[in-house]
Formats: C-alpha cells, sequence, structure tokens
C-alpha cells in the first residue's frame, strides 16, 4: 500500500488565475441574470423557487485523424454551453424527486449555446432565454411529482432530495496548450500508415485530440467557480473479422494534458506492431466456449473491473433510488471483499506516479470542492460517492456530483483507487495462478490483459450482475505448455460473490483512463488498480456478427 500511496501526486496542472480588477464578462453576464432571476422568481408563482445555478461550459478542441496514411479529418472548434438548475418546492421535496409507477426520470435536460463572443447584452439575452424555460419545466414537473407522490406508496430512504452546501468563491481557468500542429499531423499521418501492410485489419484508424474545458458555476447560495481542465488523447485502433463473422480490435489510448507528455513516435510505432502481432494471433485462434476457473486480471484490466463492478454500486443516488438494486445500501460496516484490500476516490489527484489521471477535477458540477470518498477499508464497506442527495445516515456531498452537459447531475466516480496490502511481483502471481489452475484440476485458466469495458445491471427489474467484454487475454497451461491467445469471451458474475474469490494481488499497479456514460452523461473517469487474481471467474460466449469478412483485400495490399 505504501508503494501505492508513495506514487501517487497532487501535482497540479498550469492554469491562468484571474487578478484582481481584471474582468470576465462571461461570468458577469451569469452572475447579473442569477441574481434578477433569484430575486424576481422567488414568489413569482405559488410553488417557491428555492434555489437556481448556472453552469456554463467554455470549450475549446482541436481534432485530428488519419486512415490509411492519408489525413481525414481537422477541425478547431469554440463553443459556450449552458446548464440552468431550478428547484422548485424546498430541500425536502421538489421537482427532481424521482417518480414512482413507471414514470420518467430522465436526468437529460434542455441544453443551450452562448455566444462565443464576450457581448454581455447577447450573453444574458441567452442566459434569460433557457432561465426562463427551464423554470416553467420545473414547474410542471413539480406538479407531476407531487401527484405522484399522492398516487404511490412511501419511499423506503426519506431523505431530503438535496442538501444545502457552503458558498465556495474560486477563479481558476485552464490555457488552451500550445503545440505544433504540423509535428502532430505528420506523426499521425505516419502512424496510420503501418496499419497498410496488413490484409486482415480491414479498419483502422489513428487520432489525436486537445480539449480545454472551463466551467463557470454560479448559484443562489453565493457560489462563483470557475475551474478547468485540459485533456490530450492520441489513440489508436484496429479493427478486424473472423470467417466466422467475429469482430475483433485492438485499442491503446495515450492521456496526458499536455501535448508533449504524448510518447515519442517510436514509442507508439513499436506499440502499434505489437498490437498488429496480437490481434492476428488472436484471429487466427479457435473460438472460446465457456468457462468456469482461476482468472488473473491484469492491472489495467482490474481497473475496469472495479470501476464497473464496484464504483456504480458505490454512487449515493442508487443507495435510495425505488429502481435500484441497492446491493449495498445496508452494508455499511459489513466485509464485502477481502480484508487485505481498500478502495477510495479521490478526484484531487492529478497523477498516479508519472501517469495523468483523467479524473482530476478541483469542484464537481454541484459547486462543492473535490474530496476524498473513502468507500473500503481492509474489505469492510465505510461509504458512498456522494453528490448533493442526500440518503439514509450520508447527508453530506463529498464532492462527486457530476454531469456532462445536459443533464442534471449525480454522484459519479472520478479517480477509484483500489489499494492492496496482500501483493505478489507479477512474475509470482503468475506461478500462483498455475497453482491454483492445477488445484481446481483445470487444464488451464485465463490471463485477462484488456478489457473493453461493459456494463453492470444496478436496476431492481433485472439480475444484479455484470459482464465485460475481454477484448485480449491468453490461455495459461498447468502442463506447461505455450500460452494461447482467447477471443469471443466475457466475464460474468455477480458482485458480492466476485469479490470473494479475490486471493491476492500484484504489486503492480496500473491506470486505467476512459469516459464513464450514466444517467448524468459521459465524465472523464480514472481508475488505478494492481494485477487480481481470482480463485474462480465465469465466462461467456460474446455475440458476434456472422457478417462476412470483406470478399477482396484491400487495394493498398495488391501486388
Amino acid at each position: 500500500m505504501r508503494k501505492l500511496l508513495a506514487a501517487i501526486l497532487l501535482a497540479l496542472p498550469c492554469a491562468v488565475t484571474a487578478q484582481p480588477g481584471v474582468s470576465d464578462p462571461l461570468l458577469e453576464a451569469l452572475k447579473t441574470e442569477l441574481n434578477r432571476s433569484a430575486r424576481k422568481l422567488k414568489n413569482a408563482e405559488p410553488s417557491p423557487l428555492y434555489y437556481i445555478g448556472y453552469e456554463a461550459y467554455d470549450k475549446t478542441s482541436y481534432g485530428l485523424s488519419a486512415q490509411g496514411g492519408s489525413v481525414y479529418s481537422e477541425d478547431d472548434r469554440r463553443a459556450r454551453l449552458l446548464d440552468v438548475d431550478v428547484r422548485i418546492g424546498s430541500y425536502s421535496l421538489d421537482n427532481t424527486h424521482e417518480m414512482k409507477g413507471g414514470a420518467a426520470n430522465s436526468k437529460r435536460q434542455e441544453l443551450f449555446s452562448l455566444p462565443v463572443e464576450d457581448a454581455p447584452a447577447a450573453l444574458r439575452a441567452e442566459i434569460w432565454n433557457l432561465t426562463d424555460r427551464s423554470y416553467k419545466t420545473a414547474l410542471d414537473q413539480y406538479a407531476k411529482v407531487k401527484m405522484n407522490k399522492s398516487v404511490t406508496a412511501e419511499e423506503e430512504d426519506k431523505s431530503d432530495d438535496f442538501t444545502p452546501a457552503k458558498p465556495e468563491t474560486f477563479y481558476e481557468k485552464a490555457s488552451f496548450p500550445a503545440f505544433d500542429k504540423g509535428k502532430f499531423r505528420a506523426m499521425v499521418r505516419r502512424l496510420s500508415e503501418k496499419f497498410k501492410p496488413h490484409d486482415f485489419i480491414y479498419d483502422s484508424a489513428v487520432r489525436f485530440s486537445a480539449d480545454t474545458v472551463n466551467r463557470y458555476m454560479v448559484n443562489s447560495e453565493g457560489s462563483s467557480i470557475v475551474t478547468g481542465n485540459t485533456y490530450v488523447r492520441l489513440m489508436y485502433s484496429l479493427y478486424t473479422r473472423t470467417a466466422d463473422g467475429m469482430d475483433l480490435s485492438a485499442v491503446k489510448v495515450y492521456d496526458s494534458d499536455k501535448p508533449g507528455e504524448i510518447p515519442d513516435e517510436a514509442v507508439i510505432a513499436g506499440d502499434i506492431d505489437v498490437s498488429i502481432a496480437a490481434l492476428k494471433a488472436q484471429r487466427a485462434a479457435p473460438p472460446e466456449q465457456p468457462y468456469s476457473g482461476p482468472v488473473l486480471l491484469q492491472n489495467r484490466a482490474a481497473g475496469v473491473f472495479f470501476h464497473e463492478i464496484l464504483g456504480h454500486r458505490l454512487e449515493g443516488h442508487r443507495q435510495k433510488s425505488e429502481e435500484s438494486g441497492q446491493t449495498f445500501a445496508k452494508k455499511v460496516g459489513q466485509p464485502i471483499m477481502p480484508d487485505f484490500l481498500s478502495v477510495y476516490d479521490d478526484p484531487t489527484l492529478y497523477r498516479q506516479g508519472a501517469q495523468f489521471l483523467r479524473g482530476f477535477y478541483r469542484y464537481d458540477d454541484e459547486a462543492v470542492p473535490a474530496q476524498r470518498a473513502v468507500l473500503v477499508e481492509s474489505g469492510v464497506l465505510k461509504g458512498f460517492l456522494m453528490g448533493r442527495s442526500p440518503i439514509n445516515n450520508s447527508r453530506a456531498s463529498n464532492g462527486h456530483g457530476r454531469r456532462s452537459e445536459g443533464n442534471g447531475a449525480v454522484a459519479r466516480q472520478g479517480n477509484l483507487i483500489a489499494v492492496s496490502s496482500r501483493t505478489l511481483p507479477y512474475a509470482e502471481l503468475r506461478k500462483r495462478l498455475i497453482e491454483e489452475v492445477r488445484k481446481a484440476k483445470k487444464a488451464y485458466g485465463l490471463v485477462v490483459t484488456d478489457i473493453s469495458g461493459g456494463f453492470t445491471i444496478t436496476e431492481r427489474s433485472l439480475p444484479q450482475s455484470f459482464s465485460v467484454q475481454v477484448t485480449m487475454g491468453y490461455k495459461v497451461f498447468a502442463d506447461g505448455r505455450p500460452d494461447e491467445p482467447v477471443r469471443g469471451l466475457n466475464l460474468i458474475g455477480t458482485p458480492l460473490q466476485t469479490f470473494a474469490r479475490i486471493l491476492v494481488t500484484g504489486d503492480d499497479y496500473g491506470v486505467f483512463n476512459g469516459s464513464c456514460g450514466a444517467e448524468s452523461g459521459w465524465v472523464p473517469v480514472s481508475s488505478v488498480s494492481p494485477s487480481l487474481l481470482f480463485s474462480e471467474m465465469e465466462t461467456e460466449k460474446v455475440q458476434k456478427s456472422n457478417a462476412r469478412p470483406p470478399v477482396l483485400k484491400p487495394p493498398f495490399t495488391d501486388r
């Protein structure tokens, strides 16, 4: 555990802080309209407005993609967007209250574009327009909430719909990074050409992007926050199809907030060669049969596993939702995994060692400072990821209310960190896998090197299970035969049973960086984990397309 904790740095990225006396027209327009709306709409109707908040997104983006040695797209974009959060009623019951009996509970809300020029009158006009529409929608929804409550049974969790928060003042904008577009254009073009000699690859691409998002938040509680993040990414992807109609792919992503930290072209080219060879071997492998036995998840795949299987189930709003399975709602203080494992989520962490963490932020989307949330300590459940929607025995937000534009915020993950006090070097962990295979009297065990993602079912109406697709993995044989690649498998199971089967971990902490989609939209996330050895996991066959591979080889492979 000490090894991991020492490797995580709270080193903050470069930002631009407003100097005293320097004005920000967008911020001033938001404040002016907020004050006017809060004052005049508070008692404009019999149902009172008790909270209003604005979140504006000032986005600058650059994107570049290439295929087969040619640039396919390149664009620079600038956009400003606005979310308006209006709450009618009171903290105990408002228009966001979950409707029961099949009524819609979508978190989608109307999103407006704002002028990218700092024109106060134009900015205020658009803010006023969306405020009016959001206010009327909230009034209508509040009436529906009250009607729904009058004809349905009481909720088990009678917590309020919203909690007050201390006013926050903060101003720190992120600057769009300076970089040589010509250099990246040439590099992406050359890298995309490396796939051309391989006729089994029917599609491939190399993409580079840089995005800076500055979020402006003001609300009727007195908060005024401007905070920004930059995301830089280079990724490549390659796709093939087997003779039996199974689509296979390999994807590798390099993330940072600085273009200069993207690896050199030679490093990426070497990784592409490795991915091509691995995909070719996987394509030649026979389709795998369902399996139950020992499994070793390598660190990055284990990070996805913790994110999907544990993290989503510990998001606070799911503990009181009548639609949720509430797997862990009443297990605080109880063991839910082996006592050598602890898990927390800390969005204030900017790096793990030298690696950038996409889940870093200073303030969540409900104007609450980001903070560490201790979830599991020595195997015992300690708490949940909390936004400003309280639950039984947990009222306060811990800075995890998140969303993407056009959605209402709910509790979401940021940087999910799993740490272990029972570790082995990876080489010893592999030997232990073989021991477990022999103990289970199996011919082989599975090593999973990469997972494409997957889903975890949290709805009460469905089985509380998970399924994650194995995009790269191989068999390790008990008799010492060479490893063999596998294809066509999903890892499946139920959370409580699967966690109990973790035997030991590696000491090789790795990072998964990605974007997570849920009811409040897509948000950047990270997960840090060591490799995990399970005494038993189950797999199932993946759904396949049954489409034939291309009839002709790609034209550039003709000799």
